[in-house]
């Protein structure tokens, strides 16, 4: 691993002054001209891997930037065509993105049927294999692009979820990867008796505690679980239920584990990372409906690191101040000066980090970056702008 800090790249949405050169759009492209498309070769498939959304949930990357990425991308003689899952592509023009409007093809990451996939041994506790998409695979080169979110599994969805659930067919994601954290076992049968736990299950306020009396089996859900404890309490003088880091952690190590595999397949040249820290939701695109920005936004980052990109997306959210007025009322915040805002949202066990240390120590990148900000708004403030910005009479540019 080389000692040197990574390089990522940063444009703020904040700009300088009211010339074009110093917004946001101009910031997005300089950061594309940093990370040097240029060693995509004539003539490469370039698979960009977005979350296009579901149903409702339209605040993911914008076409408006898609389609810059795209347009940079051919004109080094590159072939780019954005990838999700069957159903995200499906239905993506409902949400604005079209080969029209994107600029490119849109291909189904695992085919139509969700069935052109590659193999590989995860051997990871109750996980023995995961089935990679086959389009994916195929690519000369990637640019993972991201909106920047929170996650309730796993605290955050960046760059390194968007190919470690994306990059895989269904069932690996919904079958496999969610709920590898139910392979540790937490709650001891013996100690408890049915109608304890009825009462677990009522200590529950978000009802993520299950209880099936037939099979005496108790099930937490904890991709929901935001650790209040209360269930704890109940549980003092039986001890028949755990709350540990170790299940939350299953997710985000065999995280770092299928990403790793996706980033397997291109050479080092040929990797890109684009994080959106924009329009920043408490959960998950994959939901499926609007949801408020609970966080302001940042900006755009980027980097051939997608440690070093992470890291960073994290480190700056990690700055800001939740929009507490903005929260949905099913979102329990908790205190702690200590906990990084995602774990207000989610829970102090589901640390962000935890995924870095993990892609970290499989040599994906590093987590020692130079953030390298790219027209900074105190340096456009310093240069003149134009006298007006608005259009006085009908043109065309």
């Amino acid at each position: 691993m080389n000692s040197e800090p990574a390089e990522v790249y940063f444009g703020s949405v904040i700009p300088g002054n009211t010339a074009e050169w110093a917004a946001f759009a101009a910031k997005v492209d300089e950061v594309i001209k940093m990370l040097d498309f240029s060693t995509i070769k004539k003539k490469d498939k370039v698979a960009i891997k977005m979350h296009l959304g579901f149903r409702d949930g339209y605040q993911t990357v914008p076409v408006f930037f898609v389609r810059r990425i795209v347009k940079a991308v051919k004109e080094v003689g590159g072939y780019p065509f954005i990838t999700d899952n069957p159903t995200a592509v499906y239905n993506a023009a409902e949400r604005g993105y079209t080969q029209e409007t994107c600029g490119c093809p849109l291909i189904p990451i695992a085919g139509v049927k969700d069935s052109y996939t590659y193999t590989f041994k995860a051997d990871f506790h109750n996980v023995k294999t995961l089935e990679m998409g086959g389009v994916l695979h195929d690519a000369d080169a990637l640019i993972d692009l991201t909106h920047v979110k929170g996650h309730n599994t796993c605290g955050f969805g960046g760059a390194i979820k968007n190919i470690a659930l994306g990059g895989y067919h269904g069932p690996s994601r919904w079958t496999k990867i969610h709920g590898v954290e139910q392979s540790l076992p937490y709650w001891n049968a013996d100690k408890c008796t049915p109608e304890h736990a009825k009462k677990l299950v009522d200590a529950c306020e978000d009802g993520y505690i299950k209880y099936d009396d037939k099979k005496h089996k108790l099930t937490l859900d904890l991709g929901m679980c935001h650790q209040c404890l209360d269930c704890l309490k109940i549980d003092k003088n039986v001890g028949c239920l755990q709350i540990k880091q170790e299940n939350f952690s299953l997710f985000q190590e065999l995280m770092a584990i299928g990403a790793n595999e996706v980033l397997k397949q291109y050479d080092e040249d040929k990797k890109f990372f684009l994080n959106f820290a924009i329009n920043i939701t408490p959960f998950c695109d994959c939901w499926g409906f609007g949801l408020p920005n609970v966080l302001n936004d940042i900006g755009v980052l980027g980097s051939r690191d997608i440690v070093a990109v992470e890291r960073a997306s994290l480190d700056l959210i990690g700055k800001q101040k939740i929009i507490e007025n903005m929260m949905p009322p099913f979102v329990r915040l908790h205190k702690g000066e200590d906990l990084h805002p995602f774990q207000k949202m989610h829970g102090p066990m589901k640390n962000p980090y935890i995924t870095l240390d993990y892609a970290e120590k499989l040599g994906m990148g590093s987590q020692n970056y130079k953030l390298i900000e790219v027209l900074a708004p105190k340096e456009t403030n310093k240069q003149k702008g134009p006298s007006t910005v608005t259009e006085t009479a009908p043109s065309f540019y």
